[in-house]
């Protein structure tokens, strides 16, 4: 693409169609196809489908490796550090306490977050059209 006076000129032909982000990552979220929303996004926990069962969309180049991780990190760790510091503010009490309380209530937290956090990057991969989900093949690819 180049950009003169304020338009934008695409050399090679038309362009692939938008695929619109907010709802990419919502449907992903929610564990559904980014693509049509219906058909399931894992087969088991933290294993994506090969590839969906209602459209055929193919999920094999996905790669949200660390990434869900993070975020759920991120996440957690501020709701949870938030829900500590309030309660110790309004009640004090012992810190082996505050321990039985926010250990499980974070590992539980963290279990049942990683899931869909995962679909939702699935669904920002697809959208952006990351690692293979263009459809065109890769630079340096042997088979291109």
């Amino acid at each position: 693409m180049d950009e003169r006076a304020g338009s934008t000129i695409q050399y090679g032909g038309k362009g692939a169609p938008e695929r619109p982000l907010g709802r990419s990552i919502k449907r992903g979220l929610l564990c559904r196809c980014p693509n049509c929303g219906d058909g399931r996004l894992f087969r088991a926990f933290l294993k994506p489908v090969d590839h969906c069962a209602v459209c055929g969309e193919d999920y094999t180049p996905q790669r949200a490796d660390d990434l869900p991780a993070y975020l759920v990190i991120v996440v957690v760790g501020h709701v949870l550090m938030t829900g500590y510091l309030l309660t110790d503010m309004i009640w004090r009490v012992s810190p082996f306490v505050h321990m039985a309380i926010w250990i499980p209530l974070a590992v539980l937290t963290a279990i049942a977050t990683v899931q869909p956090i995962k679909g939702g990057v699935i669904g920002l991969q697809w959208a952006y059209r990351m690692h293979g989900f263009s459809k065109e093949p890769e630079h340096g690819d042997p088979s291109a």
